[in-house]
């Protein structure tokens, strides 16, 4: 039954507390903007998977993260320098111990790997090259989360005509389309994905967007099965995992409700530009954050059948999953402590670098 306005306007209206968004894309220079948005829709703390590297804006970010106290900040790679130093994975896999002795929660890993990163031979980088195998190997020995994003949603592999259901998507960014170019198979990059989680079982890999393949839920499951080692998170696919059956999807949510974080892919960059999981021809307008995050809640907390928060990603229906309190609270909040660790303002006692979490032993405290 739908929710009686009454109730659905005390959900809008009181956020739960202490929510971690686990996805979010912000700039040094725009905490301000980004903290307002965490007391507007009840962020307690996120993490920011755009941090960079030692050497360039790392710095920047991390202390931007420490003023504030409530944000937590990942390292990326300079992809730039695989094509050209043989020696690139030993060159990231240093830059990685400096990130986390500086205060990196986690390596993001971004879509080019497996799309467009070079080999210094020239052919494709993929995924699961064993060339890279150090970057893996370290994060995992120094407790670094590896957060990791794997090709597109697969209707960015069609044609851009009325059959394609990212139709509006695609036709605000054509650029986003792989349709017609030289790129691997939808199928191939996830199966790359997955060899790499396999090869690794002692690195915590996060697939972000649900597991990179938001429209099939039961392969998702049967991947968390699988691997305990991997973890997800749901940012920006909720239109895809919304429009699936409410009871397959609620029964996975409840199966794996350790291994499942809530997140956003909110962006926050300058003085104007605002994402909240995606886009049109012009970025998102700040009246369109509240009820972007309370449709989020209300997806996850009600058996509602409500409009989709991101519409550009599919103007239809989502079918929420009213998800038992116990395990709302390891979705919105514990799931990301365990692995990620507590942000600075709440750190006492908690190690100052990783490792956070160890597979075996739980939450290190």
């Amino acid at each position: 039954m739908p929710v009686a306005l009454p109730a659905l306007l005390a959900l809008i209206a009181a956020p739960p507390a202490g929510l971690v968004d686990a996805h979010t894309h912000i700039s040094p220079q725009s905490t301000e903007r980004a903290l307002e948005i965490f007391d507007e829709v009840g962020i307690d703390w996120a993490l920011n998977l755009s941090g960079l590297w030692p050497g360039g804006p790392l710095e920047a970010n991390l202390e931007a993260a420490r003023e504030t106290g409530r944000l937590l900040v990942s390292t990326n790679l300079p992809w730039g320098l695989a094509q050209r130093r043989r020696d690139f994975p030993q060159i990231a896999a240093r830059l990685l111990k400096t990130a986390a002795f500086m205060g990196a929660r986690c390596l993001k890993i971004e879509k080019a790997l497996g799309l467009q990163v070079l080999h210094p031979d020239g052919h494709r980088l993929a995924v699961d090259d064993p060339w890279l195998d150090p970057v893996w190997q370290t994060a995992g020995a120094i407790g670094l989360p590896v957060v990791i994003h794997t090709a597109d949603p697969e209707a960015f592999w069609l044609p851009i005509d009325e059959n394609n259901e990212r139709l509006a998507e695609l036709s605000a960014h054509p650029g986003w389309s792989y349709y017609g170019r030289d790129v691997p198979p939808f199928e191939s990059l996830l199966a790359e994905l997955m060899r790499v989680v396999a090869r690794h079982p002692e690195t915590i890999f996060v697939a972000v967007h649900f597991g990179n393949r938001a429209e099939d839920p039961a392969w998702v499951g049967e991947q968390l099965d699988r691997y305990p080692n991997l973890f997800v998170d749901i940012a920006a696919r909720i239109p895809e995992v919304g429009r699936h059956r409410a009871e397959a999807v609620r029964a996975l949510f409840i199966k794996h409700q350790d291994r499942i974080l809530f997140g956003t892919d909110l962006g926050v960059s300058g003085p104007e530009f605002l994402m909240l999981g995606s886009f049109g021809e012009e970025p998102n307008q700040r009246s369109e954050v509240a009820p972007f995050f309370a449709a989020h809640r209300r997806w996850l907390q009600t058996r509602d059948t409500l409009p989709s928060p991101t519409p550009i990603q599919g103007d239809w229906s989502i079918h929420g999953l009213g998800l038992p309190q116990p395990v709302l609270q390891k979705i919105y909040v514990k799931n990301a402590v365990r692995i990620y660790g507590p942000p600075p303002a709440k750190a006492k006692g908690w190690r100052l670098r990783p490792p956070y979490f160890r597979l075996s032993s739980g939450p290190e405290q």
